[in-house]
């Protein structure tokens, strides 16, 4: 069945490079350092290091307690960290700097990772999340390398895809040395899509252990002056293509309820910025955007957050949490960045991606489920209207948060045994 896959694969080469030269005119980044992802890059000086795949920003902020205990614990080992996207490779480079090295990800073709394996010859892989790699996971374990799942979640609907390709499936998990899951329901899906009891290892979810930087609350306090301090204030959270209009809607609909609510809208990929921009004024708003660096006046309804890296600043900074790509059926996004702040976290019918978590929120009253423009509009203008009811939510979020910590130093215990192994 790998075979076949990389057959496939192979002869979709030109359609690849295709996508990476059309995404190329929306983000210029995507056709630099190309060759990067058929493994061709200056050889490495650093070797036997650690490798760690994050896709793109998501997937580098769940990992970055992880990195720096990796950085922490073994300050001579080498650290290198592979992404899909330039925003992705961004974020890396604002978290680490020159502490560790970022390479594009090699594609999933034998030739390739072979090459890259070779150049870098590391004594662990770190897979984020999701990222089953047939070949890659193949040849990591021909050249002897352990490979741990980290942070592993498995929602119903991804499930269902891999079982159309059982066979390439089971064999790329028993192909791992070992999955470490959120939770007993991705376990079950790992094992009934073939991976062996015995190398799965439930732990918790490591985004529970979010770290807050010590600055972070003068900092929020600094960003709320600016907005206009006792107004009532909500953010949209990393949105996607088609849901900006429906959170602007519902917007609308608050500010005949709140004629001073101010919406802070942070799309989820910096190439939609201007885009979402010109959405707002189309709307009838009055913008400011973050790279302006302008304090919002009262007339302003709209704070564009058109920067990376700063979303957990905007959400400490709000009143109410409205976390995207929910309202479409994108799956949803971590809601832990701000109910660890203490912020009343709402969000979509679509959190397939979170579903384990969104559920333990909502059984626990931590959070709320709305199903339309309409209903998000009802409980954002209750909540910005009643702080007591908001703070308890809040704090319900913030303790639940607390509760579940300890995730991460499982998950180092694991990469420790791997080491040693």
């Amino acid at each position: 069945m790998r075979y076949l896959y990389t057959l496939i694969f192979t002869l979709l080469i030109p359609v690849y490079l295709l996508r990476i030269y059309w995404r190329g005119f929306r983000a210029p980044a995507y056709r630099k350092r190309w060759l990067e992802r058929f493994g061709f890059f200056e050889t490495p000086v650093e070797q036997s290091g650690i490798w760690v795949h994050a896709v793109s920003v998501g997937e580098v902020q769940a990992v970055a307690q992880l990195v720096g205990r990796l950085i922490d614990r073994y300050p001579d080992m080498p650290l290198l960290i592979t992404t899909t996207t330039p925003t992705g490779a961004d974020r890396v480079k604002a978290m680490f700097g020159n502490d560790v090295t970022h390479r594009y990800a090699p594609i999933d073709l034998p030739w390739v990772v072979r090459r890259f394996l070779g150049a870098y010859q590391p004594r662990l892989l770190i897979l984020v999340e999701t990222e089953i790699w047939p070949n890659l996971i193949h040849y990591a374990k021909l050249e002897g390398v352990p490979t741990l799942l980290a942070n592993a979640r498995l929602s119903v609907r991804s499930a269902r895809g891999y079982h159309r390709v059982a066979g390439l499936t089971r064999e790329a998990l028993r192909n791992l040395t070992l999955i470490a899951p959120h939770a007993e329901a991705d376990a079950e899906r790992f094992h009934t899509l073939g991976a062996r009891p015995e190398k799965i290892e439930v732990i918790g979810s490591i985004k529970f252990d979010v770290h807050l930087p010590g600055s972070l609350l003068e900092r929020v306090d600094v960003l709320r002056r600016e907005w206009g301090g006792q107004r009532p204030v909500w953010i949209a959270a990393s949105t996607h293509e088609g849901e900006d209009e429906l959170i602007l809607q519902a917007h609308a609909s608050i500010r005949q309820v709140l004629p001073d609510a101010l919406l802070v809208l942070v799309p989820r990929h910096p190439e939609r910025f201007e885009r979402v921009g010109q959405l707002v004024e189309d709307a009838g708003f009055s913008l400011v955007k973050r790279t302006q660096q302008l304090p919002c006046e009262k007339e302003t309804a709209v704070f564009l957050g058109d920067t990376m890296g700063e979303l957990t600043l905007f959400l400490g900074a709000s009143d109410v949490a409205f976390i995207g790509g929910s309202l479409v059926s994108h799956g949803g996004h971590n809601i832990l960045e701000a109910t660890a702040q203490g912020v009343a976290v709402l969000f979509g019918p679509h959190m397939f991606n979170f579903s384990e978590i969104s559920e333990l929120f909502l059984q626990h009253q931590a959070a709320v489920q709305v199903d339309s423009v309409e209903s998000l509009a009802e409980q954002v203008a209750k909540w910005l209207s009643d702080a007591s009811e908001r703070s308890r939510v809040g704090e319900a979020g913030r303790e639940l948060v607390e509760k579940n910590r300890g995730a991460l130093d499982r998950l180092i215990r694991l990469v420790e045994r791997l080491l040693l192994s």
